[in-house]
């Protein structure tokens, strides 16, 4: 195949073929005498991991150093390695989407006035059940996107209400938005009730549409980002 003839069934530029390339995200490419570049199926299949990988960027985070492994791995035609870096990815991904359900679930739970119980919880322990890093949730803090009381040691002590409030904003970062807007739409909220209550802050016409107006979307693009990641194990499956 030509130049222009992969790009065409990869849907994308001819320069980006030679990008890719370039970056190593397809094997390297022989040349006829003339200097015309010669791709073969195996070029093809590569550019269509590369399109599905970098289709959606939507989540924060380090997705798409995660993405990018998976097509330097297949530009290398390491496919098994290849093959388990997308793996992965699929797992983190299907990991937000259960949170984002939670998230949905418990802001209608909040919004019913659903009783709670009086369990308290620790720093460490709340980091692992939302999945973050300690660092993460403190520097949410830091931030001013939440505070929490703390014991006679000085140890954070987390209640459900806490960790409701943890997994709202978890969500919203899933879904793109900074520390600052969150932290900027949180004190409109502040500014318009003397409890600062994440029920309150929930109870808020414009916050609660918003919200599950950015989980809706958020869910919408990561089945689509599943389904490309399911398309590129296939692929890669094959080419073993």
């Amino acid at each position: 195949m030509k130049t222009s003839e992969i790009a065409k069934l990869s849907k994308v530029h001819p320069n980006t073929v030679r990008l890719y390339e370039e970056w190593q995200f397809i094997s390297p490419v022989p040349r006829k005498p003339n200097g015309y570049r010669v791709y073969s199926e195996l070029h093809l299949k590569q550019m269509e991991i590369s399109r599905l990988a970098f289709r959606q960027e939507f989540i924060q985070n380090n997705l798409r150093k995660k993405a990018t492994e998976i097509v330097r791995l297949s530009g290398r035609e390491q496919f098994k390695d290849s093959l388990r870096a997308a793996e992965s990815y699929l797992t983190y991904l299907q990991t937000e989407y259960e949170f984002a359900l939670k998230a949905i679930e418990t802001v209608k739970n909040l919004l019913q006035n659903k009783s709670i119980t009086g369990q308290t919880y620790s720093h460490k322990s709340v980091a692992s059940m939302l999945q973050l890093t300690e660092e993460t949730i403190r520097n949410w803090e830091r931030n001013h996107l939440y505070t929490v009381k703390r014991n006679a040691q000085n140890r954070r002590i987390y209640t459900e209400r806490d960790i409701q409030k943890l997994l709202v904003i978890r969500t919203l970062r899933s879904a793109h938005f900074s520390i600052t807007s969150i932290a900027h739409l949180f004190q409109e909220m502040k500014q318009s009730k003397k409890n600062t209550d994440i029920l309150e802050i929930l109870q808020t016409p414009t916050f609660s549409s918003d919200f599950f107006h950015v989980t809706d979307d958020l869910m919408n693009q990561l089945k689509i980002a599943m389904d490309d990641l399911k398309s590129i194990i296939a692929i890669l499956t094959e080419l073993q």
